[in-house]
């Protein structure tokens, strides 16, 4: 496989600084949730609240994670939330937790993530995946043909011709030596044209061993969903490690962790909000997803005994509480698998009670109220 290069890229761009007395940087993963009686333009406000929140409170980065089919989850396309994100802030950190390259051309995401870089220069991040992001009967519609695993395992294949696209840099000779990757490095190149040298930064997503060891191989910064595959992350964590190669991307591994993660003014309230998360998982794991249920349907469901299982195993990994004992939990958490950052995502019911989670953790930790 080709180095994935990257000359434009600079490690800084990379690297988050811990601010207050977080143990790392501290980072945001909106699902872009809708709640029962909400909206999906209420949860896209809400989400640009949260983006505006966490830059005030010294947040690193604000990503988005690409779902289908999930009538709860409103985040199906990143770049368009982003773009709207991106004009309603000024310096945080935006992108894609992440793109599932699978389902799209390599160039399109050249074009789209090109796109936010003008309007953003220097604040873009642009995660991939290899998973569909949903069902299989939506990723064949997604992907017009119904040979998924084909996909996935094209990806390294797909990663190195949407790096060639934003780099305009194939080969002499290749089919796509002609084509370019617009807003991208052409511009530069064209009579009198004048281009930011910059692009965004390619981190690659995982909750297994595949692309921490791809990532590795790379040289490139990881980002591992310990919020639902939380057994396989200090494995892949160690596996990233062991493989990681220095490239002109980054001369150390930098690895980040998606965290579940809730605070509230009590732990009763806390556990409130986080059960209905659980019970809308639940659902979207038997096949019938929905909007995220109230914390009064949550609490009045009669749950199965293979279904309570389910739950209490699910929230096991979702650290939850008052603000100290989540800032207990995450303190933990980054010693335990050295992370190198930590990206919290809050699913609750309510926008209100995700801001307010937000905001106590920055106070736990003491961050700044810029």
């Amino acid at each position: 496989m080709d180095e994935i290069r990257g000359e434009q890229i600079q490690g800084d761009e990379i690297r988050g600084a811990a601010r207050g007395t977080a143990p790392v940087p501290l980072s945001v993963l909106d699902l872009v949730t809708v709640g029962q009686g909400r909206t999906a333009g209420q949860a896209l406000r809400t989400g640009v609240e949260i983006a505006q929140l966490a830059e005030r409170r010294g947040f690193h980065r604000y990503w988005v994670a690409e779902h289908h089919s999930m009538p709860g989850v409103a985040s199906s396309s990143p770049a368009v939330i982003l773009a709207h994100t991106a004009a309603r802030t000024e310096r945080i950190r935006l992108g894609s937790g992440g793109v599932m390259l699978p389902n799209h051309a390599p160039l399109v995401i050249a074009e789209q993530f090109g796109t936010l870089e003008a309007m953003a220069p220097g604040r873009v991040d642009l995660g991939l995946g290899r998973a569909p992001g949903t069902d299989g009967a939506t990723a064949a519609a997604l992907r017009r043909t119904d040979r998924l695993n084909e996909g996935a395992d094209d990806f390294p294949q797909q990663l190195m011709e949407l790096t060639r696209f934003l780099d305009d840099d194939f080969p002499d000779g290749h089919p796509y030596a002609r084509i370019h990757a617009v807003p991208g490095p052409v511009q530069a190149t064209a009579e009198g044209g004048v281009q930011s040298p910059g692009r965004p930064p390619i981190w690659l997503l995982g909750s297994s061993g595949f692309s921490a060891r791809l990532a590795g191989v790379l040289g490139l910064p990881f980002a591992f969903a310990h919020h639902f595959s939380a057994q396989n992350t200090v494995p892949a964590l160690e596996l990233y490690r062991d493989s990681f190669k220095p490239s002109t991307v980054l001369d150390a591994p930098y690895a980040l962790i998606g965290v579940a993660a809730l605070a509230a003014d009590g732990e009763r309230e806390a556990r409130r909000q986080v059960l209905t998360g659980a019970l809308s998982m639940l659902r979207l794991r038997s096949g019938r997803p929905g909007l995220v249920p109230t914390p009064e349907e949550a609490e009045a469901y009669t749950f199965s005994p293979m279904e309570r299982e389910f739950v209490d195993n699910w929230l096991v990994n979702i650290v939850h509480g008052t603000a100290d004992e989540v800032r207990s939990g995450l303190d933990d958490l980054a010693k335990r698998t050295g992370a190198d950052e930590l990206m919290i995502t809050a699913n609750a019911h309510s926008g209100e009670a995700r801001l307010h989670s937000y905001g106590l953790i920055a106070d736990a930790y003491g961050m700044p109220q810029s």
